[in-house]
């Protein structure tokens, strides 16, 4: 589950009234335009639920990806975010990425979306943060081989190591209710091409090897700098630290990782363990 946190670019625009701490909006940079956004936090104090007497999901069908022209207000150049500045991507072509999913249901139902759009638990849609709104993409649970396609149309999540805030229903048919987070693959979609792209409502397939999830904390192109890293980690009881040669072509690179690890909270534990010793830059790796 999820829940969500004021934004603002540098304007510092205030909260909509009673919002605080829950949906936000921000002046976007030269435009001065209104956004609802959202940012997972995982599930402890969300207030954040699912209903309390759900509808039936059965008849809840995938979106339709359709050619839709950009978002008036969900697109700025860019915005900031707890102090962190997000880069809106001008086109959703060729993204793939592999991270942890959360999702958000009956707080923010009804309420104002990125995009302007409201929020609708029953509707297949998702918050990403730099995808252009709206974005269609094929998100897969890869524990359980679930595929269902959504339409990206609002800002978040803005936890560390989360990719993507899906919809009650979303979340419902991907498996991830009841564990608040899940591994997850996530590709574009290309509404201009043909509709066999599209997988059915919900697909399920069977995955001979689990996802396996890692921290990476550092890739360097000097070995030395690697090991350095490694040495500083070993102490830290954090877990098993490894270097990857992830050399190719372009030159040497090692990547130092911490894991395999078992769940996302062990993720996050570590995240913030690491935090508090100045290494704040790291990134979920599934494989």
């Amino acid at each position: 589950m999820s829940r969500h946190s004021n934004y603002t670019t540098e304007h510092n625009a205030p909260a909509r009234p009673g919002v605080a701490g829950a949906r936000c909006r921000f002046a976007a940079v030269l435009l001065g335009a209104l956004l609802a956004g959202c940012s997972s936090q995982g599930p402890i104090d969300s207030g954040d639920n699912a209903p309390l007497n759900p509808q039936d999901l059965s008849g809840v069908s995938n979106a339709v990806p359709r050619v839709e022209p950009p978002s008036r207000y969900g697109n700025p150049e860019s915005y900031v975010v707890f102090g962190k500045r997000y880069y809106t991507k001008t086109s959703s072509a060729g993204y793939s990425e592999r991270g942890i999913a959360s999702w958000y249901g009956t707080k923010f139902h009804g309420r104002r979306t990125s995009s302007g759009e409201p929020y609708d638990i029953y509707k297949m849609t998702a918050a990403h943060k730099t995808l252009p709104l709206p974005t269609y993409a094929r998100v897969t649970n890869l524990r359980n081989g679930r595929t269902i396609i959504v339409k990206i149309n609002d800002r978040g999540p803005f936890h560390a190591n989360r990719i993507i805030d899906l919809s009650y229903a979303a979340a419902a048919k991907l498996g991830i209710l009841e564990y608040g987070t899940g591994l997850v693959e996530v590709e574009a979609i290309d509404p201009s091409k043909p509709s066999p792209q599209q997988p059915p409502a919900t697909r399920q397939a069977t995955t001979d090897t689990p996802a396996t999830l890692f921290l990476q904390v550092g890739a360097f192109s000097n070995r030395d700098n690697a090991k350095r890293m490694e040495q500083r980690l070993q102490s830290s009881g954090l877990g098993e630290i490894h270097i990857l040669d992830a050399s190719n072509t372009s030159g040497p690179l090692y990547r130092v990782r911490i894991g395999p690890l078992a769940t996302v909270d062990d993720a996050d534990r570590v995240s913030n363990s690491l935090v508090s010793l100045g290494i704040s830059d790291t990134r979920v790796i599934i494989d």
